[in-house]
């Protein structure tokens, strides 16, 4: 049935009250919008917010560099961070200034035109999470630097990097308060993608663990000046707010996550923020969360002034497979049915994207609730449909089948063929199952990730890059573990490093002889600060990560965790809380697995990347290209596949889409955005997977990259920024 907005099952709700009944949609044939008359005045040359605009749209109104001359195009500069780790960073550029994260959280601020180090902000933490950007707030006489470092924001002079001292805390907010939670000092909340800027407030969302326990994923919007809470959104509703019927009675006290990690997007003239949200804890097995579970995988509108809901849109319901909503959404304006329409444009890891008025969430494509099958594991309730739009089509394959398995080699054709018939393979939204593995195609990491897409105001053209592999997954009964160390680990690790430690690599490390690559000392701060896609386990004390060394087998134990303490502590294990911090649900995930051939290449034909354009006036493809390559095919003589990608494409007046993302081949791209032919290519020190950013100082235009290659470690390793230009 096509979605509806009236009766018990609507899927998208208006809330009219406050100032969202002034959310009136204010266009008219025949003009754009104020933000396209403001993005084509700002001839500033800035790349002055998190993806170029508060609007997300990854768009630049630059055209010095253009389809005729962007092969001309040459390195103009390059910054060594002289650290090691992943860098994930779309660059700040204000007044020829650039602000840039280091792979250890070091903020540093360079001279645009050459990348000379201006200064550097060392909090003195030294944090391994990915930190996408950062934010810049001015009013014309007072200006302040808003980043984050882990769970930390800090309020800093852009000119000298400075703490502002009068912001929250000696100068940072403390982003684990103001989250409910009994003790704020074992939660993790680590912002990795930049909050969003309006008035005189910084709104934010942050990361969250994957596994229990974890926060509640609130909404939060902070005074600038002050630091001070100024509204917030509960995702998981209290009694009495509106969602809260669709938990189970208590489970807003225990439940967390639902956090909106991949960032957020502003209607400034209409002051609404989006905010899209990801899934609750646990990822895979909702025995404790049964119903629909708003505002879970959710698209929010809400009013940026108060925090109070405008509309929603949730985009899975019950959500037992991490379908978060990986990034932020993108404001455009589209042609629609005669009219002009504001709208925002919502991508999915899944491969779907989703259209709707800015004001009212009214999808500008149908929204059909399909059936789905139901879960066959014990306890597990899932959702009997689910909604998929009619247009556009889905940028990504949905459903694997033995014609599609890989033809790489004979042999890897061989291996895939007798592996996938053990496998069940149905499409989107079944249930993982007990004692089988689950194709889940387009995979775990999209779809769409959290590099987001870019889209041109004035075709109404959006270009989305999507990874197009199969991963698998199940579940396994939580069986009684034989020491705590055991259980710490099944209940917390063994998700992304398997049962048996050895891990997914590269995405996921083995961690068989771990003590072998890195001390005690080191594992423990990985598993209390994090590093690249891990979130930090501050549940797990000092205790439970002596036991957990222990079982793991990985050296001597932390400090302060006696080996007589550890025999105490496996003494007075209990079979039902098998010392671990969190009581084990019955069943557990299997892990990610990447469904790969021997060799460690996707195990189905290509391609397995893609950069799709497509016209949203319509739902229409304009082009489709394969996403990257692995160099040592290509030098075989095989065409380009396509690769893993993440980091987003920019979009400029001067006809170009400008994108790196790929893993494999260290190469940043530009395609002419109305055919899609290459135009031009360059060579990095690292893998680009990032988001570039445009900008003009002094009369000349820049594109400037972050590469490193956290997400190959068999490779040579290092951080650069690279910056290009024209001669």
């Amino acid at each position: 049935m096509h979605l509806g907005f009236i009766g018990a099952k609507q899927r998208i709700t208006l809330a009219v009250a406050g100032a969202a009944a002034a959310c009136v949609l204010a266009t008219g044939v025949g003009r754009w919008p104020a933000f396209v008359h403001a993005a084509e005045k700002s001839k500033t040359g800035d790349w002055s917010a998190y993806n170029g605009q508060v609007t997300n749209d990854h768009y630049s109104p630059l055209d010095q560099i253009n389809r005729a001359n962007a092969p001309g195009l040459k390195e103009a500069w390059r910054y060594d961070t002289g650290e090691t780790g992943g860098l994930q960073d779309n660059p700040l550029v204000v007044a020829g200034r650039m602000y840039v994260y280091s792979p250890t959280e070091k903020i540093v601020a360079l001279d645009a035109t050459s990348g000379k180090v201006l200064w550097t902000f060392d909090s003195g933490t030294q944090a391994h999470q990915p930190n996408r950007g950062m934010c810049l707030w001015t009013d014309g006489k007072e200006s302040r630097l808003l980043a984050s470092i882990l769970d930390h924001l800090y309020a800093l002079d852009p000119a000298t990097g400075k703490v502002i001292p009068g912001f929250g805390e000696n100068g940072a907010v403390d982003l684990r308060k103001d989250l409910g939670e009994a003790d704020y000092t074992s939660s993790f909340a680590v912002m990795t993608t930049p909050g969003v800027l309006y008035k005189d407030m910084i709104i934010t969302g942050f990361r969250a663990p994957e596994a229990v326990p974890a926060p509640h994923g609130d909404i939060r919007a902070y005074d600038v000046h002050t630091g001070k809470l100024r509204w917030s959104f509960h995702t998981i509703p209290h009694p009495g707010e509106p969602g809260y019927e669709t938990w189970p009675k208590d489970a807003w006290k225990v439940t967390g996550a639902a956090n909106n990690w991949a960032g957020m997007a502003i209607d400034e003239k209409r002051g609404i923020v989006f905010a899209p949200t990801g899934s609750a804890v646990t990822d895979f097995y909702g025995y404790d969360r049964v119903g629909e579970d708003l505002y879970a995988n959710t698209l929010l509108a809400l009013d940026a002034n108060t925090g109070k809901r405008i509309w929603h849109f949730q985009g899975v319901h019950h959500d037992i497979w991490d379908r978060d909503f990986p990034s932020a959404p993108a404001l455009i304006t589209v042609h629609h049915n005669g009219q002009l329409i504001d709208a925002v444009a919502q991508t999915t890891k899944h491969g779907y994207l989703f259209l709707f008025e800015r004001a009212t969430g009214k999808p500008l494509f149908p929204i059909k609730e399909l059936p789905f099958p139901p879960s066959d594991v014990p306890g597990e309730v899932a959702s009997p449909t689910q909604p998929l739009p009619s247009i556009p089509e889905p940028y990504a394959r949905q459903k694997l089948t033995a014609g599609m398995l890989t033809q790489r080699t004979p042999e890897a054709h061989a291996w895939a063929v007798e592996n996938f018939k053990d496998m069940r393979s149905d499409g989107q939204f079944v249930p993982l199952s007990l004692g089988k593995q689950t194709i889940v195609f387009p995979g775990f990491d999209g779809g769409a990730e959290w590099g987001g897409p870019a889209v041109d105001p004035h075709s109404g053209v959006i270009f989305i890059n999507a990874n197009d592999i199969a991963w698998t997954g199940g579940l396994t009964p939580n069986e009684q573990a034989k020491s705590p160390g055991e259980a710490t680990y099944m209940s917390q690790c063994s998700g992304c490093h398997g049962p048996n430690r050895q891990g997914s690599p590269p995405a996921f490390p083995s961690l068989i002889d771990v003590h072998k690559r890195l001390t005690d000392a080191q594992i423990a701060d990985v598993v209390h600060q994090g590093r690249g896609r891990m979130p930090s386990f501050p549940g797990i004390d000092q205790q439970h990560l002596a036991t957990l060394l222990t079982f793991s087998d990985a050296g001597p134990l932390p400090e302060g965790a006696s080996k007589a303490k550890v025999e105490e502590a496996s003494s007075k294990h209990e079979a039902e809380s098998s010392g671990s911090p969190a009581d084990p649900a019955p069943y557990r995930f299997t892990g990610y697995r990447r469904f790969v051939d021997p060799e460690g290449y996707p195990a189905i034909v290509p391609p397995w990347g893609t950069l799709n354009a497509i016209d949203l006036n319509t739902g229409r493809y304009l082009w489709k290209v394969s996403l990257g390559e692995y160099p040592e095919l290509t030098a075989k003589g095989v065409k380009p596949t396509g690769s893993e990608n993440y980091g987003g494409p920019v979009v400029t007046a001067g006809g170009l889409v400008i994108i790196a993302a790929t893993v494999y081949d260290h190469t940043i791209r530009i395609f002419d955005s109305s055919s899609g032919n290459l135009l031009w290519k360059a060579d990095l020190p690292f893998a680009g997977v990032a988001t570039p950013s445009t900008y003009m100082v002094d009369g000349k235009q820049y594109i400037v990259i972050a590469t490193s290659n956290q997400r190959t470690p068999d490779k040579p390793q290092g951080a650069v920024y690279v910056a290009f230009a024209l001669p």
